[in-house]
């Protein structure tokens, strides 16, 4: 099975994103060009907790991609220390330095609990990483996705990592589109939990759940502003679905879209709450639209492709998008300033759906279906490979990246 992306996006363009503020000696370098970085300096013991950590330091600093790991002539980063367990705790003291530039990047002693090793590792994956090139680590964030078992979808969870596997739900019915709220605490889904799709909010912290759209006929869509304020709705309360936004205090609504022909789907807000991207049939394919925060007309953003379905705007302003050419659904990426468009998606790989965009900017989970199975993989839009996440038992669909 051929899983290989096509180079389709200049790493240049992602070495250039974001300038970081500290007095600090960055490695620049292209997103597909990786900085060698050396382990062997950390001194582990043979115990579980020690050898659980390791591995998960490694694996997770290679799926940052940024780094590879290497032997100590060929790296330009240096990690060196002690990892030890104290008792029910598993300590890490880590030097983080720059072969040639001879740049101190951390210095610093770790603690956590030992049963808990592949967490500590992702920590100080994610220090290395920001430190090092200026640039927001993935391996601390989460991934929520749908599984299937029988004719049941629940939620669960998982890290980026492929660890951790945890199911969320237990409704013994159908779950769908969850999508997290402005911070990694809250989601949202649609359930049928009464038999009728509603929208819910999870908090992933204490385990509430309540229902905040039950209007009549569907309610779906549900995702929470970047300000944490208002939520995107689709209802169909008044006829056809439409796009609506809703006051998470006071429960007020405001209708988006009137178009008593089509149906709207899929709302995801911009990075600064001011406009929505959507989609609607009024032309009779799926295509995206933005529309204002405020209303007004909205404005077709796609011109390619036949259908045009289940965008995720990310924090680098570009939309991530489920695009048909032919047969098959791929993923593209568009720059909604300039309209430049890019398929990242092999052809070959089978059909690529539902994209979330990591908190780094460059990374995707999206849904993958050949041969008549669903899985989880993580596209790095740099050209890496992509990464299989979800086990090989099971169906597992529309995957939703947290917040950092």
């Amino acid at each position: 099975m051929n899983h290989r992306l096509l180079l389709l996006f200049v790493g240049c363009f992602w070495a250039l994103a974001g300038t970081p503020t500290e007095a600090q000696i960055r490695i620049e370098k292209p997103a597909g060009e990786k900085i060698g970085i050396h382990l062997a300096g950390l001194q582990v013991g043979s115990d579980a907790a020690s050898t659980e950590f390791m591995q998960a330091l490694r694996t997770n600093l290679e799926r940052s991609g940024w780094f590879r790991v290497v032997g100590a002539g060929q790296a330009e980063i240096a990690v060196s220390g002690r990892v030890q367990p104290r008792g029910n705790e598993l300590r890490v003291e880590c030097r983080v330095t720059g072969t040639q530039n001879r740049q101190t990047y951390i210095n610093q002693s770790y603690r956590h609990a030992a049963n808990d090793a592949r967490r500590l590792a992702q920590r100080i994956t994610d220090d290395i990483v920001e430190q090092v090139t200026g640039r927001p680590g993935i391996a601390s964030s989460r991934i929520v996705i749908v599984g299937s078992s029988g004719r049941n979808r629940e939620l669960y969870m998982i890290d980026p990592d492929g660890s951790n596997l945890t199911q969320l739900t237990s409704d013994r019915n159908t779950s769908v589109r969850p999508r997290f709220g402005s911070n990694a605490r809250e989601l949202t889904y649609t359930g049928y939990l009464q038999g009728f799709p509603d929208v819910y909010l999870v908090d992933l912290e204490s385990g509430d759940r309540r229902a905040i759209s039950r209007s009549s006929g569907l309610n779906t869509g549900g995702q929470i502003s970047p300000n944490g304020q208002e939520v995107a709705l689709i209802l169909s309360k008044d006829g056809n679905p439409e796009l609506y936004v809703m006051q998470l205090r006071s429960g007020r609504l405001t209708r988006l879209t009137n178009t008593p022909a089509a149906n709207e789907a899929s709302p995801s807000w911009s990075p600064d709450g001011s406009e929505i991207v959507y989609v609607s049939d009024q032309t009779g394919r799926p295509q995206l639209y933005i529309i204002s925060r405020t209303g007004g007309a909205p404005r077709r953003i796609t011109t390619r492709g036949t259908e045009n379905v289940s965008p995720d705007w990310g924090d680098n302003g570009l939309i991530a998008y489920t695009t048909r050419v032919g047969r098959q659904y791929q993923i593209a990426i568009m720059d909604p300033r300039s309209g430049e468009v890019r398929n990242i998606s092999d052809p070959a790989g089978g059909d690529f759906e539902d994209p979330s965009w990591a908190p780094n900017g460059r990374h995707l989970a999206v849904a993958q279906r050949q041969n008549f199975r669903s899985q989880i993989y993580i596209i790095d839009t740099a050209g890496d490979a992509p990464v299989r996440l979800t086990p090989a038992r099971g169906d597992w669909y529309t995957p939703a990246w947290s917040p950092k």
